[in-house]
């Protein structure tokens, strides 16, 4: 028989934490950052640079076009953001 999870190793849920570039502000609270990483092509044995764009809930609107921020998952917000910003990244 599986082992039951308490209530406490349910709430220990490591949340996913990402370093990306702020590339649009327009919207009230939220902040749309692009995070960028290499892939590999197996089958030709190179290397893709692959961008991703995530929605960030911004509370005080304090980011500005390219920040470098670190943001990390949380209870959707609304239907498109997932995403909560942390901080700024010095450079």
């Amino acid at each position: 028989m599986e082992k039951e999870k308490t209530a406490k190793q349910q709430k220990e849920k490591k949340n996913q934490k990402f370093k990306g570039v702020v590339v649009k502000n327009a919207m009230d609270k939220t902040v749309v950052v692009e995070v960028k990483r290499l892939k590999e092509v197996f089958k030709y044995g190179k290397r893709v640079l692959v961008s991703k764009k995530f929605k960030c809930h911004d509370e005080k609107n304090e980011y500005q076009i390219g920040d470098q921020v670190i943001f990390e998952e949380c209870r959707p917000i609304s239907k498109d953001k997932k995403w909560r910003v942390i901080k700024k990244v010095n450079k």
